[in-house]
């Protein structure tokens, strides 16, 4: 028999979440959801705050997939081998980055800071932080999929 108790649903605090996580410089990722802290045994979660006008430097996160919600700000993401394509989201916007994709978080506004919530496919905290040549200016992208193409 299960002890749903202990067992079941975990409630992380926004207070108790763990900055003792691989960080990129540019950053702040505060983990919420881990194997130590939830049991989760197939993902990871936490937040990022990216302050006003700053930017991560290059990295990606090895065979991981990430999902980024934006809670707050305006995210430009870059990503290509030289960082050479450039989308934005907002708000409510989700963002998909593959596995091994080199990519570049920026906070597109120079007077708030831009808040999200970060999940990733496994409990492996793989940040492979990169020094490569970036493209000026890149291509911007337009984000669509195989349903809706506009």
């Amino acid at each position: 028999m299960s002890d749903w108790k202990h067992d079941g649903v975990r409630v992380i605090p926004a207070g108790d979440l763990d900055t003792n996580t691989a960080q990129t410089p540019g950053m702040n990722r505060a983990a919420a959801i881990t194997a130590a802290r939830a049991g989760a045994e197939k993902l990871w979660a936490g937040t990022v705050t990216i302050h006003p006008n700053a930017k991560t430097g290059a990295h990606h996160h090895g065979e991981l997939e990430s999902v980024i919600y934006v809670v707050k700000g305006r995210a430009r993401m870059r990503w290509g081998e030289r960082l050479e394509f450039v989308a934005e989201a907002g708000p409510g916007d989700f963002i998909f980055v593959p596995p091994f994709v080199p990519h570049q978080e920026i906070n597109a506004s120079e007077g708030e800071p831009l808040e999200c919530v970060l999940v990733r496919s496994g409990q492996e905290p793989v940040v492979v932080n990169l020094d490569i040549p970036t493209v000026e200016p890149p291509e911007t992208v337009r984000w669509t999929d195989s349903i809706h193409r506009t």
